[in-house]
């Protein structure tokens, strides 16, 4: 379990309690929809099934989320952002996220273009497309 005091996931250079635990705990809402997607890589990486689905949009949340324990997620590059700042309603974020499975050895990374939208002042992911 990560402490308040730890570096983020996210590699804001921010500590978790300074970044996103306070997002996961509902203590603050993200600003940004890459600021979303920071607090979601996040919840990933130590394992907050109930963040990820609380922070998924209605018309698309599935009904459970269930967390793969063997996958250690490494390390998230933001790639590009379109729209999704304070002031818009919708945005889309890029990125890639490594990871590895200690257990077996293999690594890998996921490259997504996420989708979101902001109602009523909170930011919420709706899809994204994967790419190979």
């Amino acid at each position: 379990m990560i402490t308040d005091g730890e570096r983020c996931p996210c590699l804001s250079g921010l500590t978790f309690g300074e970044c996103c635990a306070p997002i996961h705990r509902g203590e603050r809402v993200a600003a940004t929809a890459e600021v979303l997607m920071r607090s979601r890589y996040s919840a990933f990486a130590v394992g907050d099934a109930g963040w990820l689905r609380a922070s998924w949009h209605t018309s698309t949340r599935p009904p459970s989320l269930n967390l793969d324990d063997d996958v250690v997620w490494r390390r998230l590059d933001i790639l590009a952002t379109r729209a999704g700042g304070p002031f818009d309603d919708a945005g889309e974020v890029e990125f890639a996220a490594s990871w590895r499975n200690p257990a077996t050895g293999e690594r890998g990374s996921l490259h997504e273009r996420s989708r979101f939208v902001r109602e009523q002042g909170r930011w919420f992911y709706v899809d994204g497309d994967v790419e190979a």
